[in-house]
């Protein structure tokens, strides 16, 4: 068992986050709501409020129709639960499609939210965009890889970095994403080599997901890492609790308690 590495205790800047490049990983994770962005305040660097919650909690199948009215709303929630970690607001599909649109819709998540970035996916192709955002003081983290707002024109989910060719490009897409001004980078789904290459080439952190251990941080969705999304498990999640099975196993208990009128007992009851 690793040792408990101690809590964090003050605020979270982009400064701090620059600084751990190669010298301590960034821990990252997925919230939603003010309730569990409470319990992740002082555990990890960030909280990404991520387009996932489409998946996750509303039922969808892919993250596309996320709007920018849901992202703000949850972005609110989660500022509430948690006052220590560096908050990164999601820009949805379709919010970003010029850097026009993108300067308008993040413009708002910054003067709606207390969120100090947002998250846009895409690599040379959107770096015009990444970089009307920073000359506009709006802090963007990268994201490169596998991109879940590109599923339909991917053709699905397919890892990337098999091979030279497609190492240079996303290196090339890491260093188009520096130059633009951007305070770090999501790598997702691709081979541990193309991941280490990526980090090494940039100068800002690399947030891996499903990218292996060469990168300066990890990120994960909390529904996926406390075993509550049951609907599939990609190979890269780990769980680090059974999240559904211990909610239906005490919903299970209650029910069984109130038929056998056992619940509320004198001990529950005015």
């Amino acid at each position: 068992m690793s040792m408990h590495t101690p809590k964090i205790d003050k605020k979270v800047t982009l400064s701090t986050i620059a600084k751990m490049k190669g010298r301590e990983p960034i821990t990252v994770v997925t919230a939603y709501d003010a309730l569990f962005a409470k319990l992740f305040d002082g555990e990890v660097e960030m909280i990404l409020v991520g387009d996932s919650l489409n998946m996750s909690f509303f039922g969808k199948e892919d993250t596309l129709s996320a709007t920018m009215d849901q992202m703000i709303y949850h972005t609110q929630a989660v500022c509430n639960g948690a006052k220590l970690p560096l908050i990164i607001l999601d820009m949805p599909f379709g919010s970003y499609t010029s850097p026009e649109v993108a300067v308008k819709n993040a413009s708002r998540a910054y003067q709606e939210t207390s969120a100090q970035a947002v998250k846009i996916e895409g690599g040379k192709e959107r770096a015009s965009i990444v970089e009307a955002l920073t000359q506009n003081s709006i802090a963007v983290l990268g994201h490169i890889g596998l991109m879940p707002q590109f599923l339909r024109s991917d053709g699905g989910y397919k890892i990337r970095g098999k091979d030279q060719a497609d190492i240079d490009v996303l290196v090339e897409d890491a260093i188009a994403l520096e130059k633009a001004g951007v305070f770090a980078i999501v790598v997702e789904g691709v081979k541990e080599e193309a991941a280490k290459a990526i980090t090494e080439a940039v100068s800002v952190p690399t947030i891996g997901i499903g990218a292996g251990n060469s990168t300066d941080g990890q990120v994960l969705v909390w529904s996926d890492m406390f075993g509550f999304f049951e609907d599939f498990k990609p190979k890269f999640v780990k769980q680090y609790c059974n999240g559904a099975k211990e909610v239906r196993e005490g919903l299970e208990q209650y029910r069984d308690e109130v038929k056998a009128r056992e619940f509320p007992s004198a001990e529950y009851s005015y």
